[in-house]
């Protein structure tokens, strides 16, 4: 599977991600064995990036994550670390937190970032991410925290996630380096993103977003709603036409636009990984690309 470099400065990932948010919901979460053959599945079909955060799996999945890389050291030298911080769960871990918020103080950013390093027994994160845009934000220590981090060796390269066009744009303003992507929701379900300015922002800045659920957390197989019936007849079609899987067409369409789309899967079944290898030589044209997003848009283009 073919790396794509998020931008001129920025790092090396693989074209598909590995959204590590589930991972804790695996009945066999504490068998380190079961994460490592999950992790070599992922290696085995060239996903090697990995995305996490410090909540995900009320502050469990990095630990868990990190408890299988330390058993089976020759992982850590293949693999991609993102990670994120800025939310503020409810959670008997952070006693502290009487409700859910944001910190993006330059305090929290380092200590999540170092409690990460931690919980995922690496000496660094090659992409930290903020996780949400912080109505009170002060963009001016954002940009410190990141610069302490990069000095330190402990972050490799930065970025957001869920930022729109003008949180991206003031943020940059500050950070004295190039902000490496966005991380947002992106999928046949949520197509705002082709139309609010967000990857135009992308192609603008030259960096290269993130997709988290693509599959639109599974609604898109299970929804019985008219504009989600109308999207997945399409999808069906053409996976029926390809002799491929819903799963396989909807990373093709979303891997078609030149944005350069990076999407993040979350599937604890390997086989359901396995059968993502070859979403690249799906055949779709520009009409296949217009026909699942009109039936998204419940109408075809002006």
């Amino acid at each position: 599977m073919q790396k794509i470099k998020l931008h001129k400065k920025g790092p090396k990932l693989s074209k598909l991600i590995y959204g590590a948010w589930r991972l804790s919901e695996d009945k066999n979460s504490t068998d380190t064995d079961v994460i490592i053959k999950k992790i070599k599945t992922c290696l085995d079909i060239g996903i090697t990036s990995f995305d996490h955060s410090d909540i995900y799996g009320d502050y469990s999945c990095e630990e868990i994550f990190g408890n299988a890389i330390q058993k089976d050291k020759s992982i850590s030298k293949k693999i991609e670390i993102i990670s994120k911080c800025g939310i503020m769960l409810l959670s008997n871990k952070k006693i502290q937190t009487r409700l859910k918020h944001y910190d993006s103080s330059i305090h929290h950013i380092i200590t999540s970032t170092e409690e990460s390093l931690k919980k995922l027994h690496v000496e660094k994160i090659d992409l930290l991410l903020l996780h949400r845009p912080d109505p009170i934000s002060n963009p001016e220590e954002i940009a410190k925290a990141f610069e302490k981090l990069g000095a330190s060796g402990k972050v490799l390269h930065f970025g957001v996630s869920n930022y729109l066009p003008h949180q991206f744009e003031t943020l940059q303003k500050y950070v004295g380096f190039p902000l490496c992507t966005n991380q947002i929701e992106i999928n046949p379900l949520r197509v705002t993103p082709f139309l609010d300015g967000s990857l135009d922002q992308c192609l603008q800045y030259k960096i290269k977003p993130l997709a988290w659920s693509p599959f639109a957390g599974g609604r898109i197989f299970t929804d019985n709603d008219e504009r989600t019936v109308a999207v997945r007849n399409v999808l069906q079609k053409i996976a029926e036409r390809e002799k491929t899987n819903l799963e396989s067409v909807i990373l093709k369409w979303l891997t078609f636009s030149p944005h350069g789309i990076l999407p993040i899967i979350g599937t604890n079944r390997t086989e359901r990984i396995l059968a993502l290898k070859d979403f690249e030589s799906i055949q779709l044209d520009r009409q296949d690309w217009f026909e699942i997003y009109s039936a998204s848009r419940g109408r075809e283009v002006e």
